[in-house]
């Protein structure tokens, strides 16, 4: 959960040493002091059976989007996918390299390689929501996707109410004091994904549930 259009905020020191040691603990704190664990050992990790679900649905050229340590980028090409992400944190690109995957620098809004041309484009680890809007962030994938592209997207897990759609100010925070800077963000239940999708251009391709995380892989829908 990292490429932000504003790169300050993953460059503080909670996710970044979180990134060096591969441990938490860390969290998303919203204004009101509420607090969304981060799973940092998971995605320090190899990909796990849920990803697995995702990365066999990969065709085709990938862009990972908000890759942060890389697991799926490094998984996919160990699958002999062309593979990249992309991350505004150095550290987590740095950490994508040393574990076998190709990553760059920089903002999902800002211009990429190979732009139009992707055959799958990912936001998972709840890197939808990159930039606290996800109908921009969907406008914007789907130039960078190619024309029969597809988007996999993981909503907010099972248990959570399908119709959550939030858009907060958080700060990344270890749980021992130290915080990073604000940053907008967005959380959003699979009902309300959905909605955001069909009135950015895209229609539902599959849907599946693994291990209670939630996904939903997306088309370009034809004019």
């Amino acid at each position: 959960m990292t490429a932000l259009s504003t790169a300050t905020a993953w460059r503080a020191d909670p996710y970044t040493d979180a990134l060096r040691t591969g441990r938490g603990p860390l969290f998303l704190r919203r204004q009101d002091g509420w607090l969304l664990p981060l799973e940092v050992e998971r995605w320090c990790a190899g990909p796990d059976s849920a990803d697995l679900t995702v990365l066999t649905r990969c065709r085709g050229a990938v862009l990972d989007i908000g890759c942060g340590p890389g697991r799926l980028v490094a998984g996919l090409a160990a699958l002999g996918h062309q593979a990249l992400g992309v991350d505004v944190s150095p550290a987590a690109v740095a950490r994508t390299t040393r574990s076998g995957g190709s990553a760059v620098c920089g903002s999902v809004f800002d211009s990429l390689p190979d732009e139009g041309c992707w055959a799958t484009a990912l936001l998972v680890d709840g890197n939808i929501g990159i930039g606290g809007d996800p109908r921009a962030l969907l406008r914007r994938v789907a130039r960078i996707v190619a024309p029969q592209g597809v988007l996999i997207v993981e909503s907010a897990p099972a248990g959570v109410d399908t119709e959550l759609d939030e858009r907060v100010q958080v700060r990344v925070d270890d749980g021992r004091g130290a915080l990073g800077a604000p940053f907008p963000w967005a959380r959003v239940g699979a009902a309300a994904l959905l909605r955001h999708a069909a009135t950015t251009g895209w229609s539902v391709a599959d849907e599946w549930t693994a291990d209670g995380r939630v996904f939903v892989a997306l088309a370009r829908r034809r004019p």
